[in-house]
């Protein structure tokens, strides 16, 4: 196995890089549908619940397929030859449309669940919309919406292995090839495994952290 080692430092910077656009990219798509969801608009509300019930009934791989091979069908119609998504730019739209799926009903209930009276008594005090999202509402959604919020970005760095089905380089296509390559599946899955555990771990702390930043969290 000493010869994939290299391989899988390489693939765990590939699955990093592919978690963290995803997430980032998610997170601001599924708080701008949040907001557009409660801005009581029927037409826009409709949309935006449309997008979240497709997206969360679909499984993951199979959203995954379908950016790819519609990518590629698409990309080459418009360029008049063949043409092929790449894996990871497909990877990162598949799980940024998957994430801000789940994220937007995440940050609506927190959005929700903030009191009316915060919002009242901010345009009592004269603040804008920007003023109360950034100085009320914000920071008393973040609150609440963390441990779930947090939950969602493990998951993300787990869906990340899916990605390998359309030829991306990550952790489980190392393992892939090494276990069928060398015929040691176990030792392959089980290092694989390693450093999934090691990444939904730090996420895990990390959310643990941001939680004691929080101490109204759960009150």
């Amino acid at each position: 196995m000493g010869g994939f080692t290299a391989q899988f430092a390489d693939a765990l910077t590939v699955t990093i890089s592919l978690g963290l656009i995803s997430g980032c990219l998610g997170t601001a798509v599924g708080l701008f549908l949040a907001i557009s969801k409660g801005a009581a608009r029927p037409p826009l509300t409709r949309l935006v619940t449309a997008y979240t019930t497709i997206v969360r009934g679909v499984p993951e791989l199979l959203i995954i397929l379908l950016i790819y091979f519609g990518g590629t069908t698409l990309a080459s119609r418009l360029a008049g030859r063949y043409v092929e998504v790449n894996a990871f730019t497909a990877g990162v739209i598949a799980l940024s449309v998957v994430f801000s799926g789940y994220a937007t009903e995440v940050f609506r209930g927190a959005i929700a669940a903030v009191p009316a009276g915060q919002t009242e008594a901010a345009k009592a005090l004269g603040l804008s919309a920007w003023q109360r999202w950034l100085l009320i509402i914000g920071p008393q959604m973040l609150r609440l919406a963390l441990p779930a919020y947090g939950n969602l970005w493990i998951s993300l760095f787990k869906d990340t292995a899916l990605v390998s089905i359309v030829g991306l380089t990550d952790i489980m296509r190392v393992a892939y090839v090494g276990a069928g390559s060398l015929r040691a599946p176990l030792t392959f899955y089980l290092a694989a495994s390693a450093l999934y555990l090691s990444l939904t771990t730090f996420t895990l702390l990390s959310i643990r952290i941001a939680e004691r930043r929080y101490p109204a969290l759960g009150r």
